[in-house]
């Protein structure tokens, strides 16, 4: 098998990143575009040592689930990967990406895995967009990157953006023409503009606008806050996040508001969040509040027991504990947000919520040392999972139920195994789909601490043992 070779290959199956996959002369080939169940015709445009990657040129036969994409930039976009499936195939492929993870990476043979919860209209769903600007040879363009590339796929519309960050992207990249705002150029390190970032309250359609630039000494900077403010009233904020770095992180440390508030005010579940430029908070807020009600549901709270929330961002899910729990402990290690966390609980007049600024793996086993315990323990880590050291923390506190939030299977996995092994068993596992026609999935886990009768822990000292 060399690159350029063409075959008719069976999609048998599918990766965790959809490519479908089907095997010639022995050799698994991942095809880019297709679906199990279809026969193709592909050319390999890479051949490894155990595996190639070939692409199709032609559909011999096509799975009934197979849709055409609603977006005119999909194939070239590095967004919106499954748009060629229909939304219930989706559903069920996220389904076979959590499981497998789990019976995998976890080891957790024949586990079951609850259905997908999805959403009954899944477009326009995203409270935040960030659009990467650059110029071509007609002047400035914006919208989002190219699949493994820093190139500009120029977009008007996105069908997974809220309508306002579509609008107000367009207005602001037509005052910036008009005003003649210098772009910035990765390849020569010049220019002041480098993304257009948006942030929209879905129960006020208030937006944040966050301007990311070189220097906050931006050209003609009064003009371009005028005519914002004036076409998009909408526009509440509008911040300056200050990045000179030259890698390819996105936000820079430093913002600057000017104009308006310096946070965006939305509602979740009864609750008000304040939400400052920088702070996590999920972008799908329709299923976010069915994700949070889970996690609650899954606590198993009657009032009486001490929850820590590990990972809290802005406090979101810490408010929707305290309202069943005697005390909530967050723990977050932004201190803009945890600021915002604060603020959150006096304005939703919580009071039995706290929160400590620093490394849940760093926080947490002090609170330990000062006999300050959980009976319930949430984490919802970011995707590379939680520190080794808090997981044996977590083991060490004996909390009854530990209600795990991931948003990546394969890292949910590998911890999950590590508390199965220190005395906790699998109760449930709920997916939820926060990310319609991408590849990701959120997923919610309760585990709860095996019985005496069942279970017993012995740590052995194995140099006192060999020493002998």
């Amino acid at each position: 098998m060399k690159k350029n070779d063409i075959f008719e290959i069976d999609i048998t199956g599918m990766t965790h990143e959809a490519m479908g996959v089907g095997k010639v002369e022995g050799i698994a080939v991942f095809v880019q575009g297709a679906i199990k169940g279809e026969r193709v015709i592909a050319k390999i445009i890479k051949v490894a040592r155990n595996y190639a990657i070939a692409r199709v040129e032609k559909w011999i036969t096509k799975s009934l689930e197979r849709c055409e994409p609603f977006c005119q930039v999909y194939k070239r976009c590095g967004g919106c990967s499954l748009q060629h499936m229909t939304y219930d195939m989706q559903l069920r492929f996220k389904h076979e990406v959590v499981k497998d993870n789990l019976e995998r990476i976890g080891g957790f043979k024949g586990i079951h895995v609850n259905p997908v919860i999805g959403m009954e209209k899944p477009m326009n769903y995203r409270n935040k967009a960030q659009y990467p600007v650059g110029m071509d040879s007609n002047g400035p363009i914006s919208g989002f990157y190219a699949k493994r590339s820093h190139t500009i796929i120029d977009s008007d519309s996105c069908g997974i953006q809220h309508v306002g960050s579509e609008t107000t992207k367009n207005v602001v990249m037509d005052i910036i023409k008009d005003l003649e705002i210098p772009i910035y150029d990765e390849n020569t390190r010049t220019g002041i503009l480098r993304h257009i970032i948006t942030r929209v309250s879905y129960s006020t359609d208030d937006i944040m606008l966050i301007l990311v630039v070189t220097d906050a000494k931006v050209p003609k900077l009064d003009k371009l806050v005028q005519n914002i403010v004036c076409r998009i009233p909408e526009v509440k904020s509008i911040i300056l996040n200050i990045n000179k770095r030259t890698d390819n992180v996105i936000l820079g440390d430093k913002v600057k508001t000017i104009y308006g508030a310096k946070t965006l005010i939305d509602n979740l579940g009864g609750l008000t969040f304040h939400i400052p430029p920088l702070s996590f908070y999920q972008v799908n807020p329709i299923q976010t509040e069915i994700l949070y009600k889970k996690a609650v549901e899954f606590a198993q709270l009657s009032g009486t027991e001490t929850v820590f929330d590990l990972y809290c961002g802005i406090g979101t899910i810490s408010l929707f504990l305290a309202q069943r729990a005697k005390r909530v402990i967050g723990v977050e290690v932004v201190s803009e947000a945890i600021e915002a966390a604060k603020q959150n609980a006096k304005i939703n007049n919580i009071s039995n919520a706290e929160f400590f600024c620093g490394l849940a793996e760093d926080i947490v086993p002090k609170l330990y040392e000062k006999s300050i315990t959980a009976d319930v323990v949430v984490v919802d880590p970011p995707r590379k999972g939680c520190d080794i050291a808090l997981l044996e923390t977590m083991v060490d506190m004996l909390p009854k139920r530990i209600v795990y939030v991931s948003c990546n299977p394969s890292t949910l996995a590998r911890d999950l195994k590590h508390l199965a092994a220190n005395g906790y068993g699998i109760k449930e596992v709920q997916p939820v789909d926060l990310f319609p026609w991408t590849s990701h999935v959120e997923t919610v886990v309760l585990l709860s601490h095996k019985k005496a009768d069942d279970f017993i822990c012995i740590k052995i000292d194995y140099n006192r043992l060999y020493s002998r």
